[in-house]
């Protein structure tokens, strides 16, 4: 016979719930969920009083709610008592407010309740809140599915399956709900769901061509169940690491080099949604590892990038995880700034902008947008003077978990192509019930628009057809770009021995001589063809028409158009071959002048030049025609095949 059946005989009740130890308790739960204890409802008072013992005694003992082991023993105990506090009609979180009636009645015998308070506390509200938002959402669609049957018939064990795999509910939970209309659940059905789920998983996995290096993560998955991200709280936790690999093995422990580490929680973000995975530090009892970067993969395992700074760390370590704050502070900054850029776009250049895809790290992001031309700079600095003015607002940045259709129908945006849950994350910049932006993200944002500090533009370009690149920095990265700026703006005055105010002047006077200059030297290059020459220069006379064929040396290939021009005026009647050689590679222009377009045709004589310098062929108009080829040493017998054509 156990203690509280003793207590129970002693105290001269019936059940255990009706002892001491649990009848104070029990009140404090009608209390807040102003039921009656020992109407139809009683039995949930009493799973609730059971279950926060329960939980509040394994939290004190260092367990902590999770996917796998003992935590995982803690999360079914905790999401079950949340079911029957639904049951009572609650809908805000509650069990963590009877702490203080636990502690009277067994903190003289477990202290541990006194010392540990806070933790309870959070810990349970914490699952609460997080629990709490789907449960509703789960709980009725188990009524919607179980609404036509009746006591003995079982509920198929894909609907039990969308449950757990969906909403988080354990099958035994599924099962509890279901035990007093007298359903069961096909067990059998259920498994074979996630049998089915893990098989196309891997099949999809083995498709994207990393299967070689990524099997090991299946496994890993499959041993923990995947890892609980705390990051969006908090950059520092503790956590107990579940997994080691180095080599591409599961190993036990790690002395040295580089490897993966994989945990039950972490606070590190890992890679997802164009946003860069965490840097930092964990650390434990006779080690500590850098992590250079976090991983996400198969959707749920945090993987940690490390390399071994001292000691040796195992599996099962306690370890403290810590985040790299400034580092997390800029990729948060750089985030929440393409959300300011997509609204900001859209306004300027029209609703059918859409994120295409972004790459958010600390020191720079880049947003790629649907748009069919270049974007001008006119409309880059509108975009830019609209951001930081949303910067300067200070909106405030809010985070609420809800159902997908609803964010939808709120306004938020969602990326074409991104895949989502059922539950989602929609962030909104507001303030004063102005709404800036809103759109579904499940990354990190800074609080609020104000700690983005400054926002710049520094670069645009395409991407593909109809996508444009957008380069940007924020913070101190657009400090450091300013600086950058700012220091080539000072070296450029110096060089060309002027001061900021005068340098835009200044070059525009260099680039005016530069300009009369290159004239200058066109018109040498024309006499040097022979254009600036008499009406006969150079010409000989083949089958009675004058002919000119010249090897013009350092021109640009379109200098010999204007060349052509030039010498037809000077030559009056004739055919003329201009050639230049660029780096062994010849550039042929013919030209013929109008009278004599009816007899040659520019275009056939060009393809004969072409051939002779190993080109194939050419074309242009009758009377001009260029081509070119390989062997610009060969020109001159290129000149030799057009005589003989002519």
């Amino acid at each position: 016979m156990g203690l509280e059946r003793i207590a129970a005989i002693l105290q001269g009740v019936h059940s255990n719930f009706d002892t001491d130890t649990f009848k104070h308790l029990i009140e404090a739960i009608a209390n807040i969920a102003n039921t009656n204890p020992k109407g139809e409802l009683q039995a949930s008072h009493n799973v609730i009083a059971d279950h926060l013992r329960a939980m509040s005694f394994l939290i004190a003992d260092g367990v902590l709610p999770s996917n796998e082991g003992r935590g995982y023993v803690l999360r079914r105990i905790m999401r079950r008592a949340m079911r029957h506090a639904y049951l009572l009609g609650v809908k805000e979180p509650m069990m963590y407010k009877l702490l203080p009636t636990l502690q009277k009645e067994m903190g003289e015998a477990y202290p541990e309740l006194y010392r540990f308070e806070k933790l309870i506390t959070e810990t349970i509200k914490a699952e609460e809140t997080r629990f709490g938002r789907t449960l509703d959402k789960g709980m009725r669609l188990l009524d919607e599915e179980t609404a036509h049957l009746n006591k003995g018939d079982t509920l198929n064990g894909e609907t039990a399956f969308k449950l757990y795999d969906t909403y988080g509910f354990p099958l035994d939970l599924t099962q509890d709900a279901l035990k007093n209309k007298g359903i069961e659940v096909d067990v059998n059905g259920f498994d074979a769901a996630m049998a089915k789920q893990k098989e196309e998983a891997r099949k999809n996995w083995a498709g994207s061509g990393d299967a070689g290096t990524e099997k090991i993560w299946f496994e890993v998955k499959e041993n923990i169940g995947g890892t609980e991200f705390l990051g969006y709280t908090t950059t520092k936790s503790d956590g107990i690491i579940k997994t080691l690999v180095q080599d591409n093995k599961i190993v036990d422990s790690v002395k040295n080099g580089e490897f993966y580490l994989v945990a039950n929680q972490t606070p590190f973000y890992g890679e997802c949604g164009g946003q860069v995975g965490d840097v930092g530090v964990i650390s434990g009892k006779g080690f500590k590892a850098e992590v250079y970067d976090t991983k996400r993969k198969l959707d749920t395992v945090f993987v940690h990038c490390c390399r071994m700074v001292e000691g040796e760390v195992k599996v099962e370590d306690f370890a403290n995880f810590e985040v790299n704050v400034e580092n997390r502070k800029r990729i948060c900054a750089n985030h929440s700034v393409t959300h300011l850029a997509h609204k900001a776009l859209r306004t300027i250049l029209g609703d059918h902008v859409m994120q295409k895809g972004s790459m958010v790290a600390a020191d720079r992001m880049r947003f790629d947008i649907s748009h069919p031309k270049q974007i001008s700079a006119e409309e880059l600095k509108q975009a830019e003077d609209m951001v930081n003015e949303a910067i300067r607002k200070n909106y405030t940045v809010n985070t609420v978990l809800m159902n997908q259709d609803e964010a939808v129908k709120t306004g938020a945006m969602a990326l074409f192509g991104e895949k989502y849950g059922e539950e989602v994350r929609v962030v909104t910049m507001e303030k004063d019930g102005e709404v800036y932006s809103r759109e579904l993200c499940g990354g990190t944002h800074v609080c609020s628009t104000g700690e983005i500090g400054y926002f710049n533009i520094i670069g645009e370009s395409a991407v593909s057809a109809g996508v444009r690149r957008i380069e940007c920095v924020t913070g101190k990265g657009a400090e450091e770009y300013v600086d950058d700026v700012e220091c080539k703006l000072h070296s450029a005055c110096n060089i060309l021995k002027t001061n900021v105010n005068d340098l835009e002047a200044r070059i525009n006077n260099l680039l005016a001589e530069r300009k009369k200059m290159e004239a200058e030297i066109f018109n040498l290059k024309k006499s040097l063809a022979g254009g600036g020459a008499s009406k006969n220069t150079e010409a000989e006379v083949v089958n009675g028409v004058k002919f000119i064929g010249k090897v013009i040396p350092d021109v640009h290939p379109k200098e010999l158009k204007a060349f052509i021009d030039e010498m037809s005026q000077n030559i009056g009647s004739g055919v003329m071959v201009l050639a230049t050689d660029k780096d062994g590679k010849a550039s042929i222009v013919v030209g013929v002048t109008k009278d004599l377009v009816g007899k040659y045709s520019a275009v056939d004589l060009v393809r004969i030049a072409s051939r002779a310098v190993g080109g194939q062929g050419g074309g242009g108009r009758p009377d001009m025609a260029q081509a070119g080829g390989p062997n610009a040493d060969k020109l001159e017998y290129a000149f030799e095949e057009v005589k003989k054509a002519m």
